[in-house]
């Protein structure tokens, strides 16, 4: 018997507890976004939910937004999307009631979650429902998502319970240490015909996602493989199946924490009968998956995100572990005080702990960047420089295949102005690890700034499709809009991107609304782009050229502001 609809009170306690969420926290867009449709549902007013109202009254849009030509509604919605889901598989896993974003609609569902619900399948956008066939009446029947959990759930419990002794430690201590996962084979449920390739795909799965050196990935064979399972037990269980449905063959995985049995996280990936015989799929489809169980704000480590929201507590102990976690916070947030904390727990590290590769690597990142510990003196650039520099080297020579390590050479370099020498290390990061969004996307952007766009775009879109992409991700998808001319959803991803990159961002704000005649958004960015201290120092466009070398770009940016009011003296001088 379905559950009562939940009441308004119980509705808006839920969405309080949503709203206190750290991570929605940190995007106060998103924040309001989700108190105004939730309110307008609970008052009745679902058919006043439009991207129009919403980009009006929400995003301070002018009365002349136009939904066709400008996104940020749609585009905000997918970003809210993500974070509901992200929050009921973590902090709001045992919500009695969740508020849900359907795809497709901004109008919310609210859901009494009872004790053997809560658990939802995440499909893709493509996939079209079937009308199911009459059945008898009395006749009980489950959907096949419904059969897909239990039978995944069922063989991710019956290895939970063949581990069982030692894993009453494992949910205390899996986020001091990093995450594993052990990986079962998919098991093929897809009849006659051609049949897809299955086989393997837990092999691709462990290769890929062992590359992200935090995650502890397992083989756990399959029916038809006969290699024993680790003896240790792991955090969580992949399973997975196979079947053909609306014209696609379906992968789909889901993710099962063995302390608790719980399903945290599914994903359903289409593959056309065609590509689905050829060997290259089980590649394309262990990226896809990999790109979110090895992604920082992926499912694997959720624990520990959740245990350093507000930092590190007082009365922790820093391990190499929850120190990445909190670097992986302040490439996020990219604020000083998110710095300043990552580099206050490496430096309280044990003396072996700080010399592992992982650790230099991310220590040389901060230093090179300025970010400094609680007590730490503050450093000349070029001091900065040289130790990271010194760091980054014995990085590379203890870990030579370390992607993560080649991913912080590449910032490194990307900062002295050696862009090509970047471009290399970039490269070989993201060839190392071909999963790694956050390299993807600093490559893309280093890309798109040295005038080669059209070679970013495709690297840049891989990044974002990850979970929640950060702000900084958003600065090829910006490049690319203004390109484009499509201004309204340039500006829209310039005023992400300004939230990590007040400089090129706000710039790129100024240059976009420019270019469309919106002045609202240039009175709003032209005064932080004078502000810059960066640009007071040098002018604008010399500032500019220590980052940018397309020349066609800069001229752009330079007609852009010059066309939006900013003094031609600012353009080229300090001021």
């Amino acid at each position: 018997m379905p559950a009562a609809t939940p009441d308004r009170q119980t509705v808006l306690a839920a969405l309080d507890r949503v709203l206190g969420w750290p991570e929605i926290g940190r995007s106060p867009q998103l924040g309001r976004f989700l108190d105004y449709i939730v309110r307008q549902t609970l008052d009745g007013d679902e058919q006043a939910i439009k991207a129009y109202s919403i980009a009006v009254d929400v995003f301070g849009r002018a009365a002349d937004f136009d939904p066709q030509v400008d996104p940020i509604v749609r585009v905000q919605a997918r970003r809210l999307r993500g974070l509901l889901e992200q929050y009921y598989a973590s902090a709001g896993i045992a919500d009695a009631v969740r508020i849900t974003l359907p795809v497709g609609r901004y109008v919310p569902v609210f859901e009494a979650i009872g004790a053997d619900e809560g658990v939802e399948i995440e499909t893709s956008d493509v996939v079209t429902p079937v009308a199911p066939a009459a059945r008898p009446r009395g006749h009980i029947t489950l959907s096949w998502f419904s059969l897909l959990i239990i039978t995944l759930g069922i063989a991710a419990l019956a290895y939970a319970l063949s581990t069982w002794e030692p894993r009453r430690e494992h949910s205390s201590v899996a986020a001091l240490r990093g995450p594993s996962i052990t990986i079962v084979e998919f098991q093929d449920l897809s009849g006659g015909g051609s049949r897809p390739v299955v086989a393997g795909l837990a092999l691709e799965l462990v290769t890929d996602l062992n590359a992200f050196e935090d995650i502890d990935a397992r083989y756990g064979g399959g029916e038809s493989v006969a290699v024993p399972v680790a003896a240790a037990p792991s955090d969580f269980v992949l399973t997975g199946i196979v079947r053909r449905a609306d014209q696609a063959v379906q992968y789909s995985a889901i993710l099962t924490e063995t302390a608790s049995g719980a399903v945290v996280w599914s994903r359903t990936i289409p593959v056309s009968e065609q590509r689905s015989i050829q060997p290259e799929a089980l590649d394309e489809i262990s990226q896809a998956l990999s790109l979110v169980l090895g992604s920082p704000r992926g499912p694997l480590h959720l624990p520990a995100r959740k245990a350093l929201s507000g930092g590190m507590p007082a009365d922790g102990v820093p391990t190499l572990y929850l120190c990445h976690v909190l670097f992986d916070l302040y490439r996020e947030a990219s604020t000083a005080a998110s710095g300043a904390i990552a580099a206050t727990c490496f430096a309280g590290l044990s003396e072996t702990d700080r010399q592992e590769p992982l650790a230099l690597a991310a220590q040389a990142s901060l230093i090179s960047e300025g970010m400094v510990g609680a007590g730490a003196p503050v450093l000349e650039t070029a001091d900065r420089m040289r130790i990271a520099q010194v760091s980054l080297e014995r990085a590379t020579a203890l870990a030579p295949l370390s992607g993560f390590v080649w991913e912080q050479q590449g910032r490194w370099f990307e900062l002295q102005g050696q862009f090509q020498p970047a471009g290399a290390a970039y490269a070989s990061s993201i060839q190392l690890n071909p999963a790694n969004a956050d390299a993807l996307a600093a490559a893309a952007r280093l890309m798109a700034l040295q005038g080669s766009l059209s070679e970013a775009e495709p690297l840049a879109a891989r990044a974002v499709s990850g979970p929640v992409p950060p702000s900084w991700y958003f600065a090829v998808p910006t490049l690319q809009a203004l390109r484009d001319e499509h201004f309204a959803m340039a500006i829209s991803n310039a005023q992400t991107y300004a939230m990590a990159d007040p400089e090129l961002g706000s710039v790129l704000a100024v240059v976009a609304a420019s270019a469309a005649g919106n002045a609202g958004v240039v009175n709003r960015y032209l005064p932080q782009v004078l502000e810059v201290a960066a640009f007071r120092a040098s002018g604008i466009l010399p500032r500019l050229r220590e980052r940018i070398g397309d020349l066609v770009l800069l001229e752009e940016i330079g007609n852009g502001l010059a066309t939006a009011g900013v003094p031609q003296p600012a353009l080229s001088n300090p001021f």
